[in-house]
């Protein structure tokens, strides 16, 4: 007697509650191993690919490319080969994913209809055999994002996900990276050429007519802005304070995001009740010994807070270099979700595009962000007449449930002080 099994979605990094299918690996009909790539999935914070958990035939999937799917909510559905490999019973895959469960065994089951298998157009050749961004455990042995040649073609899941997308052909790119990997700067250049060449092309950034006038669904990183956007917003009591940093002692060329994070452990130092976390349902308020900054980082995907860790021991050269790694990460969607959650305190530099000041919004548990506006010349008055100087605007927005005026006043002066000194 043959045996089913679902496979039921597994929590793809820190509590998320969905994620969207970007590629299947195998086509309904078709075996597959033990911990062998079943299908590519996108998260609010990174492409990760999923390995199949047990050895066996697909019968039946829950979605197709585009679809989201709910975390804990069946994926897939298989006729396991026992002559195969499989996970014993009730082994997990040591990442805290759950193992398949026999299909009579969880409402999931009867819930499913027919109707809701989706067959794929994959054949066995679009097999990627990548693994998953930053490191998955996979029975007893932790594998790591690796890009795997499919057709001559090597490339990073998330490469793949933004080819699709953009309906570039990995096959027709001279790949740039290291072993000749495709990259995701190949596959924008790529993009760009074909916009730019095809026939009554509008000029870079005027978008196209498919962007208008359509209700998409928000997927992915805005779906997760979204969510924490409206959290922060039923949950957080904000308040705003705002002042100006003279900048006039600075050395010229220093970099002004590394002198923010310095002032913000500064602060943090002064003030520690602002460099906390608020755990309102218990009543508790961790202040923090470490400084971890949640950088606010504007990108095409949407935004992502990526957290730089253990500022206090940081120096400008090491600041910069963690914001390029950073940064770096996030364009290849390689960080790990650890990476883009933990900020025991928040900086948005906002003012390397526009503005002056803002209301920042606190995400909880933070207790605060600090905003940088554009810098701006301004007649000050000096000791025998007046001098331009160079002003930074800078807001503050703290939530008043888990400190006083007096205390955020407190941090902004110690913030405006640090930055106001030479270097």
């Amino acid at each position: 007697m043959s045996t089913t099994q679902l496979f039921l979605l597994p929590d793809l990094g820190e509590g998320l509650p969905d994620a969207e299918i970007v590629e299947w690996h195998v086509a309904i009909g078709q075996v597959v191993r033990l911990d062998e790539p079943l299908v590519s999935m996108e998260t609010a914070k990174a492409v990760v690919e999923v390995p199949s958990p047990c050895s066996g035939t697909l019968l039946r999937v829950a979605g197709k490319t585009g679809d989201v799917i709910a975390t804990g909510s069946w994926l897939a559905e298989f006729q396991i080969d026992p002559a195969l490999p499989q996970r014993s019973a009730g082994q997990g895959d040591g990442h805290g994913h759950a193992p398949a469960v026999p299909a009579a065994a969880t409402p999931a089951a009867a819930e499913a209809p027919p109707s809701a298998t989706a067959d794929t157009a994959d054949t066995a050749e679009d097999t990627d055999a990548g693994t998953v961004v930053g490191a998955m455990a996979v029975s007893s042995e932790i594998r790591r994002e690796a890009a795997v040649a499919l057709g001559g073609i090597r490339a990073m899941p998330a490469v793949r996900a933004l080819a699709k997308k953009l309906g570039v052909d990995l096959a027709g790119l001279v790949p740039s990276g290291a072993d000749g990997v495709v990259t995701l700067a190949d596959v924008r250049r790529a993009a760009e050429a074909a916009k730019a060449s095809s026939p009554g092309a509008r000029p870079s950034g005027a978008g196209t007519e498919a962007a208008f006038d359509v209700d998409a669904p928000i997927r992915g990183v805005r779906r997760n802005m979204l969510r924490s956007m409206a959290t922060a917003h039923a949950e957080v009591v904000p308040t705003t304070l705002m002042d100006d940093a003279d900048l006039h002692a600075w050395a010229p060329g220093e970099d002004l995001t590394a002198r923010l994070v310095r002032a913000l452990v500064v602060a943090s130092r002064a003030e520690p009740a602002m460099n906390a976390w608020l755990d309102a349902k218990a009543g508790t308020l961790r202040r923090h010994a470490r400084v971890d900054v949640g950088l606010a980082i504007d990108h095409p995907d949407g935004l992502f807070v990526a957290t730089l860790r253990n500022a206090e021991d940081l120096d400008a050269a090491a600041v910069r270099a963690g914001i390029q790694r950073l940064r770096a990460g996030l364009d290849d969607r390689s960080l790990p979700p650890e990476a883009l959650g933990g900020a025991t305190v928040m900086l948005s530099n906002f003012g390397r595009f526009a503005g002056k000041y803002a209301t920042p919004v606190v995400v909880p548990p933070c207790v605060c962000i600090v905003a940088a506006g554009r810098v701006y010349p301004a007649v000050v008055p000096v000791l025998g007449g007046i001098e331009t100087h160079r002003l930074l605007p800078l807001s503050l927005t703290f939530d008043h449930r888990a400190a006083t005026g007096g205390e955020a006043a407190r941090f902004l002066k110690a913030l405006l002080e640090d930055l106001q000194r030479p270097r």
